[in-house]
């Protein structure tokens, strides 16, 4: 495998905006009965709270943010990625650039 330099951790970043995407897919949106089944609630508990089948709903000023932030981390993301293959010698410095504006356009 190649790189290493960051000992891998740019997939870190990409694992914190898939996150954020998920709580923006589910924003205020009714939970499914899978998710129900898997928040081990006492017996029930949606029953005596039904306000609890629902996500919490982020006001849309505070969804957009967590879309910008999505945005900038899967752009940190590429450039963590890119900058690794080069610090780690598996690419040259025009292979760098030509590489990190292919991926950027990928975006």
């Amino acid at each position: 495998m190649s790189g290493g330099c960051f000992d891998y951790n740019q997939y870190k970043i990409g694992y914190i905006a898939d996150e954020i995407e998920n709580i923006i897919e589910r924003n205020g949106r009714e939970k499914t009965a899978e998710e129900i089944k898997h928040c081990f609630m006492p017996y029930n508990w949606y029953e005596e709270h039904p306000e609890e089948r629902f996500w919490y709903k982020y006001p849309e000023e505070v969804i957009n943010q967590f879309k910008i932030a999505v945005t900038m981390l899967r752009m940190s993301q590429v450039y963590a990625h890119r900058i690794d293959w080069l610090l780690s010698g598996d690419d040259g410095e025009q292979l760098f650039l030509k590489r990190l504006q292919e991926d950027l356009k990928k975006l």
